[in-house]
């Protein structure tokens, strides 16, 4: 979405994975924690539209260059749904891995 296009926002690293060792992107497991506390916990399966759809729809009027990152939306365990909400805070550690 375009909030997360924001210069500063959205910071990725220190590595990204290529589909040569991702595949197509489907079946991948997607784990968030926040404080070491496990807040997602996720299959990219579960996406409404599949990677090669998000990828085609997308280059219709997009031109995605090779190591082009498309963001899209976010799995339940955020902190605005949370009883209570909980949000992060300054010296929160977040730490996102794929697995697959």
């Amino acid at each position: 979405s375009f909030s997360k296009s924001f210069d500063t926002h959205a910071p990725l690293g220190p590595t990204l994975a290529s589909p040569e060792l991702l595949g197509d992107g489907s079946g991948l497991t997607l784990t968030t924690r926040v404080n070491s506390e496990i807040r997602q916990n996720v299959s990219t399966s579960d996406l409404i539209f599949g990677v090669r759809e998000i990828v085609s729809f997308l280059s219709i009027g997009t031109t995605l260059d090779e190591g082009s990152v498309i963001c899209t939306g976010t799995p339940d365990g955020v902190g605005m749904t949370m009883d209570p909400p909980t949000y992060l805070a300054d010296g929160d550690v977040v730490d996102i891995t794929i697995s697959g």
